[in-house]
């Protein structure tokens, strides 16, 4: 079993208190797949969804805000865990 069901429910509980790699574990987990890095600049990319993801580290940790935009992704495209890309 993955850590993606406890990293969803720390992002939904508390979201200015994630690390980027857990944002990225969590993203992964719902189907996004690294497209590409720019400088700090992560690029997503959901093919199934068309969803895109710009994600940035702040010391290590996860923008609040782009936490959230996660979680509406999620929301607005009814993605599952584990759901094939």
């Amino acid at each position: 079993m993955t850590k993606a069901p406890k990293l969803l429910a720390k992002a939904i509980a508390r979201n200015n208190n994630l690390r980027f790699v857990e944002l990225t574990a969590l993203a992964e987990a719902f189907g996004f797949e690294l497209d590409r890095i720019s400088g700090s600049h992560h690029i997503y990319v959901h093919r199934g969804a068309g969803a895109v993801l710009n994600l940035q580290p702040v010391d290590g940790k996860a923008k609040p805000y782009q936490v959230r935009q996660l979680l509406s992704i999620i929301e607005r495209y009814n993605l599952e865990l584990g759901a094939p890309k």
